[in-house]
């Protein structure tokens, strides 16, 4: 009862800004989901909002409203993702509210609560905790590289992207829990923050870790995981993309993690990156597995993004793209992810 929360959206349900909230609402074994708060899908069930798959998960209109009906309730989690990881003035009636009622705020944005006055005072007269996920952490706790990672023997296998926002955390998690079902210990290494509101154990937030010491901490996080789980798979949750103007990543996960493995995830219809054509076209996914394989790192698996796509056309894209590449081709959120569980084998 203890780890029961809401999750705060301004109203971004229904958009990608909410992706911290779609990653929660398919799951987390760190915190008891209850609700939502996003005023403009009020009533609906959030995972009918999210993917048309119903989850016993009400969407509230107010704070107010949703404590109201689910307490009691500890935390409220900031499940938006904004570019920059600013927050939204139009949340901070809602925190204070959280707050007043007794709740500690999940804070995973740039933008850190408890470099606001007002807030710390209110959550140190409420004796509740305000939670910072992205605030980096202290130099004496950040390792630099040292090679330890090659002696892992078990495959590494990095989920990227060819753009950001496509569902990289979610495929690995899918593949994580598919491998379970079929006797292969799979531990996931995140790289976000949403995947440590999901519970990971092992892993780091990339883009709060300081350059020097990014490469160190993705190896650790995989020399311990592998040492202390015995894993039998190491994913790498990607983030961004190689080719991303905004935030060019990947080459760490290839070249410092030594994800000799791929699984390549790409939407067919998304054509620039982030949806703007100022930032450029997205170049061919035959483009990309060729830049990977630059890297020494070979895609054994492509999954789709369907976004935009019919039933029948997602399909479609499945079959010509396994005509084109060869590979399996993966349609996580309509299929699952279990046909690539053959080739993890063959590892």
């Amino acid at each position: 009862m203890n780890n029961r929360a809401i999750l705060l959206t301004d109203g971004l349900l229904s958009t990608p800004n909410a992706k911290t909230a779609h990653g929660l609402i398919r799951g987390t074994e760190r915190y008891t989901v209850v609700g939502v708060v996003d005023a403009p899908t009020a009533g609906q069930d959030a995972g009918m909002v999210l993917d048309g798959q119903p989850r016993n998960l009400p969407v509230f209109a107010s704070v107010d409203e949703a404590l109201t009906q689910l307490a009691p309730l500890t935390y409220a989690i900031v499940a938006i993702a904004t570019n920059g990881g600013i927050l939204p003035t139009s949340m901070l009636d809602d925190i204070t509210r959280c707050l007043e009622r007794g709740l500690s705020i999940v804070n995973g944005l740039h933008e850190f609560l408890n470099d606001k006055p007002e807030l710390v005072a209110l959550a140190k007269q409420q004796g509740v905790e305000l939670i910072d996920v992205r605030r980096p952490k202290p130099r004496t706790e950040l390792h630099f590289w040292t090679g330890a990672v090659r002696q892992i023997t078990s495959p590494i296998i990095a989920v990227m992207g060819t753009d950001c926002a496509l569902g990289k955390r979610t495929t690995a998690r899918l593949i994580r829990e598919a491998c379970g079902r079929y006797g292969l210990n799979a531990q996931m290494i995140y790289t976000g923050q949403t995947g440590w509101l999901q519970g990971g154990n092992y892993g780091f937030v990339f883009d709060s870790t300081l350059n020097d010491f990014v490469s160190g901490e993705l190896e650790h996080a995989l020399v311990s995981c592998w040492r202390e789980t015995g894993a039998d798979v190491l994913l790498i949750e990607g983030q961004a993309a190689l080719r991303n103007p905004s935030g060019p990543c990947g080459s760490e996960f290839l070249v410092s993690g030594n994800a000799r493995y791929v699984v390549l995830v790409h939407a067919p219809k998304r054509t620039y990156y982030d949806h703007d054509p100022a930032w450029g076209e997205i170049p061919s996914i035959e483009s990309e597995i060729a830049l990977i394989r630059a890297y020494g790192s070979t895609v054994i698996a492509v999954a789709l993004n369907t976004e935009d796509c019919t039933t029948d056309e997602a399909y479609q894209f499945q079959k010509a793209y396994r005509e084109r590449l060869g590979i399996p081709i993966l349609l996580p959120l309509q299929d699952g992810v279990d046909a690539i569980i053959p080739v993890l084998k063959s590892l």
